[in-house]
């Protein structure tokens, strides 16, 4: 199990994940934006952010170039709508460890997140 930090612009798909995340057995914090996840993550030790790509403000793209810039090992997994494979690409470019679409089946949701905690926990040889 793990603490995770949902960041999306909207409060309903925030308060779903967290509430399907926490009956997984994790932790769930959320942010309303890309100005907060970075404020979460200066105080609290977060193993994985589920980052929504179009955000208000701070998009997810400029979200994940300032948290890997301070936070470099951090996986981070986007949240888009899978229509554009060259914003994929970028992401990847950028550190981001996966994607996963919108509108996303909540099982495969738990099952992405259950495998990067646990690519986290296998220690390197």
């Amino acid at each position: 199990m793990g603490t995770l930090l949902i960041t999306d612009d909207r409060e309903e798909i925030r308060l779903l994940l967290q509430e399907v995340l926490e009956t997984a057995g994790h932790t769930a914090l959320t942010a309303a934006g890309g100005q907060e996840t970075l404020e979460i993550l200066k105080k609290k030790e977060v193993d994985l952010v589920l980052l929504d790509m179009k955000m208000s403000g701070m998009d997810g793209l400029e979200t994940l170039k300032a948290a890997k810039k301070s936070w470099p090992f951090l996986k981070i997994i986007m949240m888009t709508a899978c229509e554009d494979l060259n914003t994929l690409k970028e992401t990847a470019r950028f550190g981001a460890s996966g994607y996963i679409c919108k509108p996303f089946d909540l099982e495969d949701l738990r099952d992405v997140v259950q495998r990067e905690l646990q690519c986290r926990a296998v220690p390197s040889s």
